[in-house]
């Protein structure tokens, strides 16, 4: 079984995926054992600082595996690192064509980590 979590804008199966992984307003929480999914609420969204290392503890606390996002912070990165969650750059679309398109072996690690986006901005 694998946890994948993207990060999306509205809480639909048919959601794109946001470009922002810290405060995006929800996670597509998706269960590969029996390809059935779920919305997380990032409560972290509205913080002054600190989404990103919030957002990614409550991926965290909810056991995900694999998050796939456009860009993540170092902050971020650090607590999803420590905890083994594998990180895999989505591309533009539709949060599901993504989890096929990782499940399909199409997305690549992602490597490019970014020192974040400090202050709330």
């Amino acid at each position: 079984m694998m946890i994948i979590a993207i990060p999306v804008d509205e809480a639909n199966v048919e959601a794109s995926v946001s470009d922002n992984f810290g405060r995006a307003p929800y996670y597509l929480y998706y269960i590969s054992e029996n390809e059935s999914s779920d919305f997380l609420v990032n409560l972290a969204m509205e913080e002054r600082g600190g989404a990103g290392i919030k957002a990614a503890q409550i991926l965290v606390d909810h056991n995900v595996d694999i998050l796939l996002t456009p860009r993540c912070g170092e902050n971020a990165h650090a607590v999803l690192h420590a905890a083994n969650v594998k990180l895999y750059k989505s591309v533009g679309g539709k949060a599901m064509d993504n989890i096929k398109k990782f499940l399909d072996g199409e997305l690549e690690l992602l490597e490019d980590i970014h020192e974040g986006f400090h202050g709330g901005n």
